[in-house]
């Protein structure tokens, strides 16, 4: 991740935080519940086990998600978005808002927010 002491956009200093094609899925799905690694591969089904453990862990660094080690047999780990984590959510929630504003000006099916069974509590 980039240095943000050499970056001077802001928009460029929220991509460099939030951006690429996994994370702001994970903040989206992490909106709505604590989940587990396992639930967001399974809501997540095209990213790999490699590239969301590097996700989630610079969302971490970035202070976005807590990580939540429990120490039992199998080990249980969860994640959850910290309070800079959920200061994303209007970010996300006007994404999700344009994003389905597009898919009908192009006449292309998409799952809306609100009905958005993923994102439901």
């Amino acid at each position: 991740m980039k240095q943000l002491q050499s970056i001077v956009c802001p928009v460029e200093v929220t991509l460099s935080i939030v951006g690429g094609k996994w994370k702001p899925l994970i903040v989206w799905y992490l909106l709505s519940a604590t989940r587990r690694f396992g639930e967001l591969r399974r809501l997540m089904p095209d990213v790999t086990q490699q590239m969301l453990t590097m996700q989630l862990r610079e969302l971490e660094q970035a202070g976005i998600l807590h990580r939540e080690v429990y120490a039992q047999v199998p080990p249980k780990v969860e994640y959850s978005l910290t309070e800079l984590g959920r200061s994303l959510e209007p970010v996300i929630l006007q994404l999700a808002t344009w994003g389905g504003w597009y898919c009908a000006q192009q006449d292309k099916k998409c799952h809306h927010p609100d009905t958005d069974p993923a994102h439901v509590s």
